[in-house]
């Protein structure tokens, strides 16, 4: 018990400090306008939050012994980044516009995250299952997990506020929910005072932390009830998109 205590404390610790130190660090050099953003209510808010969260998370996950995760965190982490700074603007939503553009040999920013996060996640789920059932599941519910939370970032602190809501019961069951749940509190304050903003950067790389410490902790009848669960909420959320871009 002190074992798992000390190892979540280890895992949270390295998490907030890491994540805190890198937006203290972007803040002090503001890298420049790729990095800026107006939100949702004509304020200008930097992206600083999603770079620092995704290596405190990565971070936290190594701190809790578990590289495999610390490894989709990165990559979900790199494909979100390329997305908030290649794609801005591009206007697509959904994964058909997608997948419809990369047929026509147009490979936008979202098949980048939709293929790269995707690999990560199976890479990951390979190295952390034995059987090859339980490694799609959790392939599955680590990317699934980070489009989720991509998902609903859609005002601030929201993102945020749902990594913590999702993995904090997963402290329960071992420490490596410890690492999105000490990057997402390191930036709270700052998202929800509309000072900076996670971007895809961050939401993706917190929302693998989290289904990676799900997939760590759960057998296959778990793993296939979330697995199930968030191929529903990506359907929802991609048929949402293609109503919202379509013509009234």
């Amino acid at each position: 018990m002190i074992g798992r205590l000390a190892g979540t404390a280890v895992a949270f610790g390295a998490a907030a400090g890491v994540t805190r130190a890198v937006y203290a660090g972007l803040r002090r050099r503001r890298p420049g306008e790729r990095l800026r953003r107006t939100n949702h209510a004509g304020r200008g808010v930097d992206l600083y939050a999603g770079p620092a969260t995704a290596l405190g998370a990565a971070a936290g996950a190594l701190g809790a012994g578990n590289g495999p995760v610390a490894f989709a965190v990165l990559v979900s982490g790199a494909c979100g980044a390329y997305d908030d700074v290649v794609g801005a603007g591009d206007g697509r939503r959904g994964f058909r516009a997608h997948l419809g553009a990369l047929r026509d040999g147009e490979v936008t920013s979202g098949a980048v995250k939709l293929f790269g996060i995707g690999a990560a996640g199976l890479a990951a789920g390979a190295l952390l299952k034995e059987r090859p059932v339980d490694r799609i599941l959790a392939g599955v519910v680590i990317a699934g997990t980070a489009h989720l939370v991509n998902l609903v970032d859609v005002a601030p602190g929201r993102a945020s506020l749902a990594v913590l809501g999702i993995a904090a019961p997963g402290l329960l069951r071992g420490t490596l929910a410890a690492a999105p749940l000490g990057a997402a509190l390191a930036v709270l304050g700052d998202d929800l005072g509309e000072r900076t903003m996670l971007g895809d950067t961050g939401a993706h790389a917190l929302g693998a932390a989290v289904g990676g410490a799900i997939a760590a902790g759960n057998g296959r009848f778990g793993l296939a009830v979330h697995a199930a669960g968030l191929v529903a909420a990506a359907a929802c959320g991609n048929r949402i998109s293609e109503l919202a871009r379509s013509p009234v």
